[in-house]
């Protein structure tokens, strides 16, 4: 995990940022969440909401409170838009 980027997440933006979907809080992924992603990422078995294939691994994501949810972050960006959701029913 690149500890770097993650910072790059302005504490103010992850106040104010809630999932585009549902309005749920989030909050940046911890690092065993991550690697759970990434897992699935590497084993073909990560989807976005839209239901294309999740191709490229996370260095960072925002996950919803209610852990359905998650977001990437790239570049210490976080790409919320609805149909980027990373659907996490299947376990994260």
């Amino acid at each position: 995990m690149n500890r770097t980027r993650i910072a790059l997440v302005d504490k103010k933006l992850l106040d104010i940022l809630v999932c585009p979907v549902s309005g749920a809080a989030v909050s940046l992924a911890d690092a065993e969440t991550l690697s759970q992603m990434n897992a699935r990422i590497d084993a073909g078995n990560a989807r976005y909401v839209d239901e294309s294939s999740v191709t490229e691994p996370l260095d960072a994501a925002l996950v919803t409170a209610d852990r359905a949810t998650a977001y990437r972050v790239d570049d210490g960006i976080p790409v919320m838009l609805p149909e980027r959701g990373i659907d996490l029913s299947a376990g994260a």
